[in-house]
């Protein structure tokens, strides 16, 4: 009997070492929103409660890693996305298989006419070479980064996308030039409070108040975007509409029961939103 009991356990002990490691993680949270004098999303203007949970799987075995992810909060686990990845000498193979569904409405903002398919494989391959970085993915886009002088610099030669990245006297820079059009943004702390401000003028700021963490935002007015005309009709997009400036003013508390309380306002509705939320 006490040999049985051994090899059991023996047994028990390799199966767990085959399976190697799984972590779980997740976010829950409950909102309140007054809805304001426009109504937000609802035509009534009523108020509203909703509830958010996230559970997040990572299995790890060796040098191979499966993700998913899910949402909780219906009637049953509804799966949000599922990733494998491995490693093979210098290349990466990870394999999308979950296949999200997108909202294809025509409702102004810019959705796709069409269901994408998300699945598929990738194949990466990176070498370094003296400071440089070369890597290249199975689409043959040949990206070429490294890090000179405090500066990292990427480029994307197949599709002519260049990002950089600085911190200079305190001050963080980061600047993406897609194709010949190029967006910015610059972040620093002056006296506690963390600024930053992008090249489509938002801004935001972020402090300590009192013992809660206060963050003011601006967004700034967007142009409406033409409908993409894109041969490949599963690419096509929708038109997007224009939108006026707003800011929203929000201050949140971490507890010490672990939950997050925050309370924002958002001027362009006049709507008031209270959330609860933990992260386990």
């Amino acid at each position: 009997m006490k040999k049985l009991i051994a090899l059991f356990a023996t047994t028990a002990v390799a199966s767990s070492t085959a399976m190697g490691a799984i972590a779980l993680s997740g976010t829950a949270s409950v909102s309140y929103d007054d809805n304001g004098s426009a109504g937000g999303d609802n035509s009534d203007g009523a108020s509203e409660t909703s509830y958010d949970a996230d559970l997040s799987i990572v299995g790890t075995a060796g040098s191979t890693t499966l993700t998913a992810g899910y949402d909780m909060e219906g009637g049953s686990l509804a799966t949000t996305g599922v990733s494998l990845a491995t490693t093979v000498g210098p290349a990466t193979i990870t394999a999308d298989m979950h296949n999200a569904t997108e909202d294809n409405n025509n409702d102004g903002d810019g959705d796709f006419v069409k269901q994408q398919d998300d699945r598929g494989v990738s194949v990466s391959l990176n070498a370094p070479i003296g400071d440089a970085t070369i890597a290249l993915d199975d689409s043959g886009a040949v990206t070429i980064s490294g890090t000179w002088s405090g500066v990292t610099v990427s480029h994307n030669v197949k599709t002519n996308v260049t990002t950089g990245s600085a911190a200079i006297a305190g001050m963080d820079m980061s600047i993406t030039n897609d194709d010949g059009s190029s967006t910015w943004s610059l972040g620093t702390t002056v006296s506690g409070v963390a600024v930053t401000l992008d090249s489509d003028s938002d801004v935001s700021a972020v402090f300590g108040l009192a013992g809660n963490t206060m963050t003011v935002n601006y967004i700034g007015e967007r142009a409406a975007t033409a409908a993409s005309t894109d041969l490949d009709a599963a690419k096509a997009k929708y038109s997007k509409a224009s939108a006026a400036a707003y800011s929203t003013v929000a201050i949140s508390r971490a507890l010490t029961s672990g939950a997050t309380l925050a309370a924002t306002y958002k001027s362009s509705d006049e709507s008031l939103t209270l959330k609860a939320s933990v992260a386990f």
